[in-house]
């Protein structure tokens, strides 16, 4: 069952890319992010007062917010202090890059998490989960040859290293998910309400610093629907991936490679909708991480 959450929580982080795109191209990221992350904060919000008030009804239909301790916010705060610099090193990044480019260095993400994986929760893998993660990267370095034919160097394009920081702390986030929600034994909905609680306060402070106060910055942001739609299937996603964590059978390591069949969404489809370049040939590397992730599930 965890893994069919996962392949959910897949097909909403592919919806999620796209809007995404279309979120942040030219226009500021950080006031973007934080109406994503608001947004999802929004969403949640109706249930942690029903859980205040009605908590017998959102119990029975299954999205009631628990109390916690001051303890476990801590550790959430770690996890937004987490994702909020992997969001805006990966807003930045997707600002500059085109999607094509992005989507598939950030499913080197599970590589990441594979290795975390077996040296912190000794999750054991066989040869096939070998063989389909390292047909991934090699996918990726692919990717990174056809992105020179776009004028970018990976070598020297700064925004390459902040997509590929923001996949390393994306990926220790999601480790940090599995001792959160099974060591902690926190359900998917309070996790996900204190979490962009976090966010969105730690947003207002960046936000305070750099762009409340200026005027230029200010009128080069425009509000569009998909800044909502962001936030909206973020949750969706991660509401969907924490029950599949729920599992005590769920396996970090093959729910974070599921996760990255989002790439089919976001690379046909994005590469369709905003028109960039050399679609073609990044179909080949593209097959090779669906082959990648293929043999993981197979396995």
């Amino acid at each position: 069952m965890w893994m069919y959450l996962g392949l959910l929580a897949a097909l909403f982080l592919g919806l999620h890319n796209l809007c995404k795109k279309h979120a942040v191209q030219g226009n500021e990221v950080f006031p973007v992010l934080l109406g994503t992350i608001g947004s999802g904060f929004l969403l949640l919000l109706p249930f942690f007062i029903g859980s205040h008030y009605f908590p017998e009804y959102t119990k029975e239909i299954g999205f009631h917010i628990t109390s916690i301790s001051w303890k476990t916010h801590g550790f959430i705060f770690i996890k937004s202090m987490i994702m909020t610099t992997s969001w805006v090193l990966a807003y930045q990044a997707l600002k500059h890059l085109p999607i094509t480019i992005v989507t598939p260095i950030r499913s080197a993400g599970p590589f990441f998490t594979f290795i975390g994986a077996i040296l912190i929760y000794q999750e054991k893998p066989n040869l096939l989960q070998w063989i389909g993660f390292f047909l991934i990267i090699f996918s990726v370095v692919l990717y990174s040859k056809i992105g020179k034919k776009e004028g970018i160097n990976f070598k020297r394009n700064k925004w390459i290293f902040a997509i590929i920081g923001a996949t390393f702390l994306g990926a220790s986030s999601g480790l940090y998910d599995k001792f959160l929600i099974q060591s902690l034994s926190l359900n998917p909905q309070t996790l996900q309400f204190w979490f962009c609680w976090y966010t969105v306060l730690i947003l207002l402070v960046i936000l305070s610093l750099t762009w409340f106060n200026n005027p230029e910055k200010r009128k080069k942001f425009n509000w569009r629907w998909t800044i909502v739609a962001v936030g909206v299937l973020l949750q969706a996603a991660d509401y969907f991936y924490f029950k599949a964590l729920q599992d005590p059978e769920a396996l970090i390591m093959l729910l974070s490679a599921i996760k990255r069949s989002q790439i089919l969404i976001a690379v046909v489809i994005g590469g369709l909708v905003f028109k960039e370049k050399n679609k073609r040939k990044k179909l080949i590397p593209l097959f090779g991480i669906m082959i990648g992730v293929f043999l993981i599930l197979y396995s």
